[in-house]
This record gives structure tokens, sequence and C-alpha cells, in this order.
């Protein structure tokens, strides 16, 4: 289709106009919330997925991992080319509103469709569960790559990114939160035939039309309300390109040292927090006993870590830069993450079902996730900043190609950490159908004694990728000040 944007003769090195230091409250607003959608998505495969499709309904939990593997392995080659398409779309609603607006029906139907499967063996559960899988991932990927690459079109900002950013993950983390605490409170709950809340299945089908309406209202309001900047985005050269083409432009672009560093890096960080998040619910169960309201306090709270995360991102990206600040926010997350597990491995913690368990518990979960949010908030920010420098090598704004890696390692959060925990359960012989209590000690034991050096292990791999990463705020500096020279030159040329 051929574009009536303004700025079509416009050189694509020319910096964007929404490049000045602040943008409009509204607009980080509008922005950050279309990542609501995503969090609904993220919360219900990272914390319920596993345990509904595993203790619920009856599937070996391998067996659900290796559903939840196989439909990321189809999204790392999906995300990329869904980026790159996106990169170079013309159209008078832009490059990334289009995929946004034909995302939101589909996501919405599909996830609804996930959590009310047919009544049919664990064979074809399987099937049905890796085809809503793949299908549910690659609808949000139409969304979530076009959405997230908004964040480097809209500022350039190096400071002014982790704050639009910032947003996005509050907002991100509200939304799975609100849903999740609703559902342990609300849908979740105990009757005759299901003591406890967490195996009642008729909780998840309700959970299922609820979710799905908020994603689909989240990706509407968000498009709309970003779609008044459409004028102001690059528009991408007209060409005719084909599959080779746009491969050897995608490896080139990926080539890129401090992206690749920052992707591996982001992809370990990744497989852990999802692996943490997989296994929450399980710990919260069966290691220490909490019942659906108690474990719904806990996320209560994780609203507190959100709000912080809000406002303590940017304060450290202008203190201490992005790279610093995110290493150190890993450091002390991992740290506080794991301590209560290892008191209680050593029996220096208080006794199941008392106060002080919860109170240690609760606190714990708040500060620990805070410094995680910060962390994947400067990671993010740090993507964005590839943008740039990736343009003067190449002359190509790669907005789209570079995000669909974001979108990869958020989930990678869900795909491959439910895939370790599954692998866990299957190690340790975890019991199908369990109650809590009734586990016997030595498997709960050993659910702690392999979980924490892979929690480990995996976070001190992501630190040591993360000192590949090379670009800084005076880096970043230089290359805009080079890019605008070559815009000029350009201008004056013509």
């Amino acid at each position: 289709m051929k574009s009536t944007n303004p700025k079509l003769a416009a050189s694509p090195l020319a910096p964007v106009p929404s490049a000045g230091p602040h943008l409009a409250v509204s607009t980080k607003l509008f922005y950050g919330f279309g990542s609501v959608a995503f969090g609904v998505k993220d919360s219900g495969f990272s914390y319920m997925l596993l345990i509904f499709y595993n203790q619920v309904l009856g599937l070996p939990a391998p067996v659900v991992g290796l559903a939840i593997m196989i439909a990321l392995i189809f999204d790392a080659f999906l995300d990329p080319i869904v980026g790159q398409i996106s990169d170079h779309w013309r159209s008078r609603w832009g490059r990334r509103h289009p995929f946004m607006y034909a995302a939101a029906l589909p996501v919405a139907l599909s996830y609804l469709a996930l959590w009310n499967p047919p009544h049919w063996s664990s064979e074809h559960l399987f099937f049905y569960l890796l085809g809503m899988a793949i299908i549910i991932r690659t609808f949000i990927t139409f969304y979530e790559v076009p959405s997230s690459a908004l964040a480097a079109e809209l500022t350039q900002g190096y400071d002014e990114r982790t704050i639009i950013l910032s947003y996005r993950y509050f907002f991100g983390w509200i939304g799975g939160l609100v849903i999740y605490i609703v559902a342990l409170r609300f849908l979740l709950t105990p009757d005759e035939r299901h003591p406890v809340g967490q195996l009642n299945p008729a909780g998840y089908a309700h959970y299922g039309v609820l979710a799905s309406a908020i994603m689909f209202f989240a990706i509407i309001v968000s498009a709309l309300g970003t779609h008044r900047h459409i004028p102001h985005f690059r528009v991408p050269l007209k060409r005719n390109w084909g599959f080779m083409s746009m491969a050897t432009e995608m490896v080139a672009t990926w080539s890129h040292r401090s992206f690749l560093s920052l992707t591996l890096a982001g992809l370990a960080t990744s497989m852990a927090t999802g692996l943490a998040a997989a296994m929450n619910i399980y710990f919260n169960t069966f290691f220490w006993e909490f019942s659906a309201r108690q474990i719904s306090t806990f996320a209560i709270g994780i609203f507190g870590s959100a709000f912080v995360a809000l406002f303590a991102a940017p304060r450290l990206s202008r203190r201490f830069g992005k790279r610093s600040s995110a290493m150190v926010m890993i450091m002390l997350s991992v740290s506080i993450g794991i301590t209560p597990l290892l008191l209680r491995l050593v029996g220096l913690m208080p006794p199941n079902h008392s106060n002080a368990l919860m109170i240690i518990i609760f606190f714990q979960t708040l500060v620990s996730t805070a410094l995680g949010i910060v962390a994947s908030t400067l990671v993010s920010a740090m993507i964005a900043d590839v943008v740039e420098d990736s343009e003067l090598r190449t002359g190509r704004r790669s907005e789209g190609l570079f995000f669909s890696a974001s979108s990869l390692i958020a989930k990678a959060v869900s795909g491959i950490g439910i895939f370790a925990a599954s692998m866990i359960l299957g190690l340790i012989h975890f019991p199908a159908g369990a109650r809590p209590g009734r586990v016997p000690s030595e498997v709960i034991r050993h659910l702690a004694l392999v979980y924490v050096p892979i929690i480990v292990g995996l976070y001190v791999v992501a630190l040591i990728l993360m000192t590949g990463y090379k670009i800084t705020r005076e880096t970043h500096r230089v290359t805009l000040e080079r890019l605008a020279a070559k815009a000029d030159e350009l201008a004056h040329g013509a």
C-alpha cells in the first residue's frame, strides 16, 4: 500500500521529531497500558498453566513443559520475521499499528480456548495444549513486537527510554498481578470436591473468560492512544525485497556485538525468572503450604514492587548507567530470592502455618521482585539504545527486529522456565494430584536442593554475558550526533 504519510520524503536517517527529552504523560500511559495484555498472558503461562495442565488435568509435568518449549522454538523463528516485516511495512497507519489492531481479537479468542480445553485423553490433550500455545504466542507476537518497538520510535533520549519502558513494565506487572489475585481470591476457590482452591478446574475456565476480555481491551486502548504519533514516525524507503535479502539483513543486524551479548544475557535471566515463576506456586503450595488466599496476599505485595521499580529504574539509569545498575539489581534479587529456601534447608526458618513465615516470605517476595523488575526494565532500555548504534553502522533502523529479541526474551520466561520447572518436577518424582502436607519430605527437600543451584547458575551466566554490552550514555550521545551530521549531509546534498 502506498503511504500517504507526509514524512515520506524525509531522509530515513533524519532524527524523529519525538526525540526531545520529555514525552507527554498520556503517551507514556497509553504506551505502557498495552503491556497489560502481555502481562496477563505471561502471568497465566508462568504461574498457572503448569499446575493447571499437570495437577488439575493430569498431564505429566515434563509433557506440559515439552509443549511449551516447542511453542517457544516456534517463536524463535517467528519473532524476528515479524520484527523485520514491521520494520519495512508501509501504510497510512505506519509500520506498527496495523499489526497491533489486527492482533487484538485473535489474541483474546485463542487465550480463552487455552483455559477451556476439551475432555480428551492425555495424548490428545498434549496436542491441544501444543497447538493452542503456538497459536496464542503467535498472535501475541504480532502485537508485542510492533508495540514494544514503539519505544525506540517515540524517543531517542537515553534516560527517557528507561522512563517509558518503566511504564511498560509497570503496567505489564500490574495487569498480570491483578488477574492473578482475582483468580486466587475469587475464582480458584475451594468446594466440596476440591478443598485446595488452586486445584479447582472451574476457576480456570472463568479465569480464561476474564483474562481474554482484559487482553483485548488493553491492546485496543494502547493502539488507539498512540495512534496520533504515527505521522511523526519513520517511514521506510520503498523497496523490493525477498526472503534472501530479508535473511541477510537480519543476520547483519543481529550480529551487533553488544546486542548479542545482551540478548544471550537476557535469555539466561529470563530462563531463571521463568523457572522461579513456574516453581513459585509449587513452593508456596507444597513447600511453605500456603493457601490460595495467602498466596494472593504475596501477589498484592508485588504491587509495591511494581511501583518501586517504576520510580527506581529511571533514577538508577541516570545516576549509575543502565548496565551497572542492571547487574547489581540482578545480584541482589537472586540473593534475596533464594535466602529463605537456604535457611529452611538448614532449619532456621519459622515452621509452616506460622505468622512469622508469612511475614518473611511477603517482604522477601516484595523486595526481590522489585529488584528483578528494575533489572528487566534496564535491559529492555539497553536494547533500545542498540537501534541507533546499528543504524550508524548499517544505515537501517531496525526497531522491530531488535525488539523481537526483547519479545523472545520475555516469552522465554514462560517457555524455558516452564520447561525447566517441569524437568525438575520430573527429576525429583514430584507426584501428580499431590496435596499440601502429604508430599514426602525428601521430595520437598529435593525440590529446593535442585532448584537453587540451577537458578544461581543461570544468573551467573547472565552477568558474565552482560559484560559484553558496551553502549554507555556517552557513546549513545556521540552516536546521535553522528547520525544528525549524516542527516544534514544528505539534506544539503539533495
